[in-house]
């Protein structure tokens, strides 16, 4: 059984493209960071609103989680 060089050149590089795609997949904080900036570029309005989303539900968090500790 011969296999051509340029198989086995081609195979290697598909196994390359497709672990280079499944390592991308599972970076998320990776993906999280390009999101970021995509969303920073894109929409600075709406990436202000979800800071500000995030920093009022920790807020309410934290105030809940005191006001259950002191009754």
């Amino acid at each position: 059984m011969t296999t051509d060089r340029s198989d086995v050149d081609r195979a290697r590089a598909e196994l390359a493209a497709t672990v280079e795609a499944i390592e991308y997949k599972l970076n998320v904080p990776k993906r999280a960071a390009e999101t970021i900036q995509r969303l920073r570029r894109d929409n600075p309005l709406g990436l202000a609103g979800i800071a500000a989303g995030a920093v009022a539900a920790t807020a309410l968090a934290v105030w809940g989680v005191v006001r259950l500790i002191r009754r």
